[in-house]
């Protein structure tokens, strides 16, 4: 027996609710990515597991961060974590444990030339991030200052790195 036709029509808004619903979520998740890089950056992963010279299971790797805490439930953590960092391609999970990619090995210490870690500090660094949070204020006052960085801090960014020679040595 078919649906009616209003019963059809009925679903086919559901789905595209549900779809435009799915993609908001993603916007609204998309931030997972960049703290998750940032916290692999803070914990030194690429270096750890660039070190180690082999894959790199995951108890060794737990073992690695020398973390003082319940080693069951940082295990469940650092899984976590890197799952989200295996899936956005920043590592390689095999069998026997985890890999640097490409990508990763641009964020190793140790590279000088290659290294984007400096870079990644910036970006994540409040003075970056705040203005941000700026831009619908922006766009309400644009004329009052040229950037949301300028009317976060006040000046604008390279007037800015001038007078702040720490943020600036980042850039």
């Amino acid at each position: 027996m078919a649906l009616p036709n209003d019963d059809i029509d009925e679903m086919n808004k559901t789905r595209e609710v549900l779809h435009a619903q799915a993609y908001i979520w993603n916007y609204t998740f998309n931030f997972i990515n960049s703290v998750s890089l940032k916290c692999a950056i803070q914990l030194g992963i690429p270096d750890i597991i660039h070190s180690h010279g082999q894959a790199m299971t995951l108890p060794d790797f737990v073992d690695a961060l020398s973390i003082n805490n319940n080693k069951a439930k940082l295990q469940d953590c650092i899984y976590r974590l890197m799952r989200i960092l295996v899936y956005a391609g920043l590592f390689i999970q095999e069998k026997e444990g985890y890999l640097l990619t490409l990508t990763s090995r641009l964020l190793l210490k140790d590279e000088p030339n290659l290294s984007m870690i400096h870079y990644i500090h910036a970006m994540f660094d409040p003075i970056m991030m705040d203005p941000w949070h700026s831009l619908s204020q922006w766009i309400q006052s644009y004329g009052d200052q040229p950037t949301p960085f300028a009317i976060t801090h006040g000046r604008p960014l390279f007037e800015y790195t001038r007078e702040d020679t720490g943020f600036s040595c980042l850039l």
